[in-house]
């Protein structure tokens, strides 16, 4: 163990994860008063997933990933606030958070979009009798053909906000991370660790590299998010890790941050597990995506985020295979998309796909933890 890993950052490290666990568990009746009194609930009406058994969760409140956002915020503002390290993740994680919330909302209460495709774009150019609305068109049409492209891998419903403008969000939220490491923490940070075999300098480079993880991740947290208790807990040992590795790099700031998300994340799964008092929704899973990818980039373990978040890159990989099959070999890889659905399909039930999935996430973590201790 490196001489500068001491005692003390880990016993105050753990004082904010005993912390931020006891302000989850204070903060829980509230927040569920807060989703009933406002119904804010899953709806059957605009969720497919909501069949058969799984028709017993409609009327469950979502947003409880509120908690662990409002948690992690408020114990780092009072209590480990650093303008160099800690204020950018927070910021980022609040942005996303953000976006999911809006998403969560206007699925509940927003009424259907229409969307043009481009074919209806093409006939607009062709035919509309003002030609500034021609040219609004025209200059619109490559947003429009960026929002058809990737309408195969979202929901089918016309509610919420859409793929697109989540990953232009997403981007901005890359961008502003990408510029913080690239600008603020100097040189140092502009080199990319490589496993067994040491780092590389690649300037600006880093700057695609940052955005690409943060959407990346980002969206493959939110893509999991679909049985009780399985981010909740994947998340819990993915961060823990985060915390152990930022203790051993003698990281002050981070080893602290990292343990007050497991702190927030044992109150929320506690009451997320099956039977649910309130799920997740995409104001926690895309918040917590992109912390996850943004803690990870800092402690400069970027190249692991595929292992500390490997149940989340399946579950997304399995979508990209699914949506590729069916494009260009026109049949299903799997049942159902993501994996955790395809499993339920054949017969598992929720309890055992979510157990069996967190043992996968665990050790795997163990050897991505072995891997940047080498």
């Amino acid at each position: 163990m490196p001489s500068f890993a001491s005692v003390e950052i880990l016993q105050q490290a753990l004082v904010f994860l005993i912390g931020a666990t006891a302000l989850g568990f204070v903060l829980t009746p509230i927040l569920t008063a807060i989703l009933y009194k406002y119904k804010i609930l899953r709806n059957a009406e605009y969720d497919p997933a909501m069949q058969g058994e799984k028709s017993a969760k409609a009327g469950t409140p979502i947003m409880g990933g509120l908690l662990v956002i409002i948690v992690v915020t408020a114990i780092t503002i009072v209590f480990n606030w650093d303008r160099r390290y800690t204020y950018v993740p927070i910021g980022a994680m609040a942005f996303s958070a953000l976006l999911g919330a809006a998403d969560d909302l206007l699925n509940v209460f927003g009424g259907r979009r229409r969307l043009r495709n481009i074919k209806h774009a093409l006939i607009l150019i062709r035919v509309h009798k003002k030609w500034y609305m021609k040219i609004w068109h025209i200059i619109t049409l490559p947003w429009t053909a960026f929002r058809e492209a990737t309408t195969m891998f979202g929901s089918k419903q016309n509610r919420g906000i859409q793929v697109h403008e989540k990953l232009f969000l997403q981007f901005v939220a890359g961008a502003v991370t990408a510029w913080w490491v690239y600008a603020k923490l100097g040189a140092s940070w502009q080199t990319l660790w490589i496993p067994f075999d040491g780092s590389v300098y690649v300037g600006w480079l880093i700057i695609p590299i940052i955005i690409f993880f943060v959407m990346f991740t980002a969206n493959a947290v939110n893509i999991a998010d679909g049985l009780d208790g399985l981010v909740g807990g994947s998340l819990i040992i993915t961060f823990m890790a985060l915390g152990i590795l930022s203790w051993i790099e003698g990281r002050t700031a981070f080893a602290p941050f990292n343990m007050t998300v497991v702190g927030a994340l044992i109150a929320y799964t506690y009451f997320n597990i099956k039977p649910a008092r309130f799920q997740m929704g995409d104001v926690g899973s895309l918040g917590l995506g992109t912390l996850l990818a943004i803690n990870t980039i800092a402690i400069n373990k970027t190249l692991l985020l595929p292992l500390l978040g490997f149940i989340f890159y399946v579950e997304i990989f399995s979508v990209i295979l699914q949506v590729l099959f069916r494009r260009l070999l026109g049949r299903r890889l799997f049942k159902m998309a993501p994996l955790h659905h395809h499993f339920e399909m054949i017969g598992w039930s929720e309890e055992k796909i979510v157990m069996r999935f967190w043992i996968i996430q665990a050790f795997v973590v163990i050897v991505a933890v072995w891997i940047a201790l080498r």
